[in-house]
């Protein structure tokens, strides 16, 4: 297994975006471009693949557990944090309102004065 399929499988995992992974590398001052990130997500045919070394690997590490753990100085509880993560990272319901209000809008719009067209098919023998 290379530190590639390692790298995709925690990004699977914690459900991480490429800005959240710039972000946990930051942690632990490596900077990278989500550029180079999507590099390592790609297949291994692809011509713009690149290996994740054993660098990158180390670094998003030790920044995850900066992330999820936080500092001596001021500690996190892991738990709470991939909560607050998985709920901050949920589109609020509030769009799927307006979707309806949307619609019901343009059912009012139909007009009910005009009836359904129904068709007289016969099947030929």
């Amino acid at each position: 297994m290379t530190n590639n399929d390692i790298f995709k499988k925690l990004r699977v995992a914690l459900k991480f975006r490429d800005d959240q992974i710039v972000d946990i590398l930051q942690l632990v001052d490596f900077k990278i471009s989500k550029s180079e990130l999507g590099a390592f997500f790609r297949n291994e045919d692809h011509p713009n693949y690149m290996e994740c070394g054993d660098q990158v690997l180390r670094n998003f590490l030790n920044g995850l557990v900066l992330h999820l753990r936080g500092t001596k100085d001021a500690p996190k509880i892991p738990g709470e944090v991939l909560l607050a993560m998985s709920t901050s990272t949920k589109r609020p319901t509030q769009q799927n309102n307006e979707r309806k209000d949307f619609k019901t809008k343009q059912m009012n719009k139909v007009d009910n004065a005009v009836s359904s067209v129904k068709y007289k098919n016969k099947k030929k023998s």
